[in-house]
């Protein structure tokens, strides 16, 4: 996505492997930066499969059948309840070890170790409760269809917290707002430097996803098909609205599948989705513009 720079003061660093920016009327005082960096902190030590010392690394390596359940965990896993659910089973929170399969694995080396193979049911693997995440096999799990977007929630807040007054988060991708609204180019996922559209943000969220995107290889990318663990294919890049950023960030993930325009219309969200040979649709209702 492109973001227009706002008026005011923004704040740029870098988390959880990409950049991110934070506009405010004025610049953050150094106590509401640090809180930023504290919750940052703790989800990436608590849910990145990249990090060995990671709650979810211990569950893959099998260290332990349980851990310490992250305060994000009934919010996120029974959302990717819902997702599944939609999309019949294309989107699953196992398909860490699918995705490290085809070369996107803790140490990033992009050379894949063998061909696709489906991610297991997960609701028969992982549960929780009674303040446990638990396993009943090692595995791994990865929150990347709404975690970004759930990580973007919580900065808010901490800021919000602290700060009156308009804030935007952009999470590379990953934006919410609230005060002003806020114009977004969409970007071309074909050609960085064009937009397909704009769309508006008031008071809510704003996610993006795409191929080209954390791509690599003959064809491979990040969004993968959990029944089959391979690439998607039918579509390039999806835009989603919602009151919330995980849940903007969920559904964009959705609509690279049937099932995710059903799942928008029952949150009452709005989205816009390019196929791959370039045919463009969206929602009815959206409020944006999608250039023809």
């Amino acid at each position: 996505m492109n973001t227009p720079t706002a008026t005011g003061s923004t704040w740029a660093f870098d988390a959880i492997g990409t950049s991110w920016t934070i506009d405010t009327a004025e610049p953050l005082p150094a106590v509401v930066r640090d809180a930023v960096s504290g919750v940052v902190e703790r989800f990436d030590r608590e849910w990145s499969r990249f990090r060995d010392d990671s709650l979810v690394s211990t569950l893959a390596r099998g260290v332990s059948a349980s851990v310490p359940a992250p305060a994000d965990t009934d919010a996120m896993l029974s959302l990717y309840d819902e997702l599944d659910a939609a999309t019949n089973g294309a989107v699953n929170p196992l398909v860490g070890d699918a995705l490290a399969r085809l070369g996107y694995d803790a140490r990033l080396s992009l050379a894949p170790s063998g061909d696709p193979r489906p991610a297991p049911a997960w609701r028969d693997i992982v549960s929780w409760g009674d303040g446990r995440l638990r396993a009943s096999t090692p595995t791994t799990i990865d929150i990347g269809a709404l975690g970004k977007g759930r990580l973007v929630d919580l900065v808010l807040d901490t800021v919000r917290a602290h700060v009156d007054g308009d804030v935007v988060v952009d999470g590379s991708g990953d934006l919410a707002a609230r005060g002003r609204a806020v114009r977004v180019g969409l970007e071309h996922p074909y050609d960085p430097t064009l937009a397909i559209g704009v769309a508006t943000v008031t008071d809510g969220a704003l996610c993006a996803s795409a191929i080209n995107r954390r791509a690599w290889g003959d064809g491979l990318h990040h969004v993968l098909d959990a029944r089959t663990g391979a690439p998607v294919r039918a579509y390039a890049a999806t835009w989603a609205l919602a009151d919330t950023a995980m849940r903007a960030d969920a559904l964009a993930t959705a609509l690279f599948f049937d099932g995710g325009p059903e799942l928008a219309a029952s949150w009452n969200a709005h989205w816009v989705r390019m196929h791959t040979d370039g045919r463009v649709e969206w929602s009815p209702g959206f409020d944006g513009e999608v250039f023809t």
